[in-house]
């Protein structure tokens, strides 16, 4: 088990636990500056992310706020910016926590996209999918929902010359727990590596309200269980996802999930696969 467990915190690039304070603000710092690099490095200025109200977008966008407000203060070039933009889908039952993040985040630019109308517009114009079950349905549209909040912020992107982030970590990435094409598709991903409780240690950190740090986190894609959290999905806590990437003790039970999910999901976190020769 020690093995695997190992293997898979090494693939996915796992950050330690944070010893101290220091550590922690080590680690903001670090990602502060791989944003900064990034953007520099590509020859664009602006960075769009999606809020959705939740801990992983609001810890990203504050990242990327101060990513673009450091690089104005080191070039004195003030073009550098930073776009939030809300996705909703119809009208979103916790609005109130997205509004919330959006305060703390406090980006140079604010935008709202309700992909509602594109989404029931794709799902009239295939009609094959009219035959699924009620809950093959939803699934399928839930993806389409993630896909259609990405489409519009790579829009938004190649509009403004900018730079596309994403919120994937390393808690949801053993689990398989996104969308391929969807929420996984970004340009750059600063929370990669961390655990689930390093990224509210962090969110925390930079003043973040605990309200969403500790908000039980949900992809909120089903419309058959609206707001289902991570966990029942999972099968598993976040606790228990964190301490099999820190190569901690889990029971066998744990470790037969985590490790059955992380294999079958193997293919979203591969590039599409091309011929040899």
């Amino acid at each position: 088990m020690q093995n695997r467990q190992t293997e898979i915190a090494r693939e996915l690039n796992v950050t330690p636990p944070f010893c101290n304070d220091q550590a922690l603000s080590l680690e903001v710092a670090r990602r502060i500056t791989f944003i900064q690099r990034t953007l520099q490095t590509s020859g664009l200025k602006t960075l769009v992310l999606g809020i959705s109200g939740g801990v992983d977008s609001s810890l990203a966008g504050r990242l990327a706020q101060l990513a673009v407000e450091g690089l104005r203060e080191q070039t004195g070039d003030h073009s550098y910016r930073f776009i939030a933009v809300r996705l909703p889908y119809q009208v979103q039952h916790d609005e109130a926590d997205a509004q919330m993040a959006l305060s703390f985040i406090d980006a140079d630019e604010q935008r709202t996209v309700n992909i509602a109308a594109g989404v029931q517009g794709l799902w009239q114009a295939l009609t094959q999918l009219e035959s699924l079950s009620i809950e093959r349905a939803d699934l399928v549209r839930g993806n389409i929902k993630a896909r259609m909040r990405m489409l519009a912020q790579f829009a938004i992107a190649n509009a403004e010359n900018a730079l596309v982030l994403g919120t994937d970590h390393a808690a949801e990435a053993v689990m398989g727990f996104f969308t391929k094409f969807g929420d996984g598709a970004c340009d750059l991903a600063p929370l990669t590596g961390l655990v689930k409780g390093q990224v509210r240690a962090m969110a925390c950190h930079l003043g973040a309200p605990a309200a969403l740090v500790y908000k039980t986190p949900s992809a909120d894609l089903e419309e058959l269980d609206p707001g289902k959290a991570d966990e029942v999905s999972y099968g598993v806590s976040y606790a228990q996802i964190d301490a099999f990437l820190h190569c901690e003790a889990v029971s066998p039970e744990v470790f037969e999930r985590i490790v059955r999910a992380y294999d079958a999901s193997a293919h979203k976190r591969q590039l599409p696969a091309t011929p040899s020769f």
